[in-house]
């Protein structure tokens, strides 16, 4: 499961290194593939390819005559690309989903149990301080479920 935040630097070319510490819960099936998509808030999911494989087949099972699962499935995959890890651990942002996540140079990359999550460090703060309950507050509830 990944975990943690870890601040990086996007280069000129759009690439950012996957850090160590994330790159070891990249299961073997992956072969070092990631999934890039839009995420839910003004990030950049990225799944590792055996994940992502599960994230579709939950796609299959929805049903594409309803139109609100139809425009899910088209925004998700519409911004879906794939991409394997350079020889320094590096995946290459696409520029679309550079301007979505309104990422400039630095990034924060935080660990979400079975996807990374790429963040402009300011959009990430302002989310945080957006939440009208606190952690505890937070906790109580969802753990309580």
């Amino acid at each position: 499961m990944f975990k943690g935040q870890f601040t990086y630097s996007v280069d000129s070319k759009g690439r950012v290194s996957i850090p160590s510490k994330l790159r070891k819960f990249i299961s073997a099936e992956a072969k070092d593939t990631v999934v890039m998509t839009r995420g839910m808030l003004k990030c950049i999911d990225v799944y590792p390819l055996d994940e992502w494989q599960k994230l579709e087949s939950k796609l299959e099972n929805l049903n594409t005559f309803h139109p609100k699962d139809s425009r899910f499935i088209r925004i998700i995959l519409q911004n879906a690309i794939e991409d394997t890890l350079d020889t320094q651990a590096r995946i290459l942002i696409p520029q679309h989903l550079i301007e979505y996540a309104g990422i400039e140079k630095d990034v924060l990359i935080l660990g979400a149990l079975k996807k990374i999550e790429i963040w402009n460090p300011k959009v990430y703060s302002e989310y945080l301080s957006q939440t009208p309950e606190t952690y505890e507050q937070i906790a109580a509830e969802v753990m309580s479920k």
